[in-house]
């Protein structure tokens, strides 16, 4: 059964795929990038294969995302998957259902931090950031593949509270919330958390192993993992559009502070467009 990571992206997605691929993919629980590999994205051009589908048709793959998680489940292993999806209908299609997940973690970052990471990744300016941010119809795809894979990698991802709540109002399965500033804050308890609620989830009575949670969360603070992929590069970094030079895929992290690096104009109206969630989530609307 499939068990979802998801999140809109920039949100602290990488870091807890990082963390549980730590925890479950290795002996001591340290952190190995190899093992990141054990936890993939979907939907990706891997699992529409054998299907008929036409790649250069923007989401012609949503009509197979049901069967490709059925042939992803027939071994009937736990599988874990990041997704930046949506939980729902698109294109008549349904994202998953209660035959193919059994659980989801999503990660909620406030939207003005995503906003920096957001135009650092992408390479944008600020009205097309936030222009993307509350686009209620926006998609993401493999654009440096695309020549060769078309849309095969389509995500329906929305906009930021339309993602967050496609998720939290849902009730084919279990889902639990947590804040990536949380998580940064209290790395070792809502991480243990998190694993209580896997476990609890897929019905696993197995203790947990709090050594091994200290393992994974001093051995991926952000500092190292930017360190480290300043020195040997990290895998899921992309291209510049500017040139041959990759985007630092672990950026500011904790420094990245709304409070000290966006202007007053873009803060007031990414709080305008997202206001009601911000309060729902306990962010500040000052």
């Amino acid at each position: 059964m499939i068990y979802w990571i998801a999140s809109y992206p920039k949100s602290g997605n990488t870091w807890l795929r990082i963390l549980l691929s730590c925890y479950f993919y290795t002996k001591d629980g340290f952190y190995d990038e190899n093992s990141l590999k054990n936890i993939q994205q979907f939907p990706e051009k891997q699992y529409f294969q054998e299907f008929n589908y036409n790649q250069n048709i923007i989401g012609d793959t949503t009509k197979y995302w049901l069967k490709a998680q059925e042939k992803i489940n027939e071994d009937k292993k736990l599988r874990f998957f990041k997704t930046h999806n949506v939980f729902g209908l698109v294109n008549n299609s349904h994202f998953t259902n209660t035959e193919n997940s059994i659980g989801c973690i999503y990660i909620v970052r406030d939207p003005r931090n995503i906003f920096t990471s957001i135009k650092n990744f992408y390479e944008m300016d600020n009205d097309k950031a936030l222009k993307w941010m509350v686009n209620q119809n926006q998609y993401i795809y493999d654009i440096h593949n695309f020549e060769k894979d078309g849309y095969s990698d389509f995500q329906f991802i929305s906009s930021w509270d339309n993602n967050y709540k496609s998720w939290k109002l849902q009730k084919k399965i279990p889902v639990k919330i947590i804040k990536y500033e949380d998580l940064l804050d209290q790395t070792f308890t809502i991480f243990k958390e998190v694993i209580e609620f896997i476990n609890l989830s897929i019905n696993s009575s197995e203790p947990i192993n709090k050594q091994k949670i200290k393992n994974a969360v001093n051995s991926t603070l952000f500092s190292k993992l930017q360190s480290k992929e300043k020195n040997e590069g990290f895998s899921e970094a992309i291209l510049s559009k500017k040139g041959d030079k990759k985007i630092p895929f672990f950026f500011l992290g904790p420094e990245n502070n709304w409070k000290k690096i966006l202007d007053t104009n873009v803060k007031n109206k990414i709080v305008d467009a997202f206001k009601k969630n911000l309060i729902e989530l306990s962010y500040s609307v000052d």
